[in-house]
């Protein structure tokens, strides 16, 4: 019988991963998804829980676009486009 070490999400028990870094991101991504929400909530309060956590998760997905675009580069969003018309 073999032995296999996978690792599970602290904030998304459902999500087993392979490796304990990859784990790591995920559960670090959630945390920053939930506080994006919980800004955006702020912000724009007719905005629902579930379009919020949805945003949330979107912007904390692409993080490193969103840096770039704030950061003077807001060609950088042009990259979301694509993505988008990939799906």
């Amino acid at each position: 019988m073999a032995v296999e070490v996978v690792y599970r999400s602290s904030r998304d028990l459902e999500r087993l991963f392979m490796d304990k870094a990859e784990a790591d991101r995920h559960d670090k991504m959630l945390e920053l998804a939930e506080l994006l929400s919980g800004v955006l909530h702020k912000a724009v309060p007719s905005l629902s829980e579930e379009q919020g956590e949805e945003l949330g998760i979107y912007m904390a997905r692409n993080r490193d676009i969103f840096a770039k675009a704030f950061k003077n580069q807001p060609d950088a969003l042009n990259e979301l486009g694509r993505e988008a018309e990939a799906d």
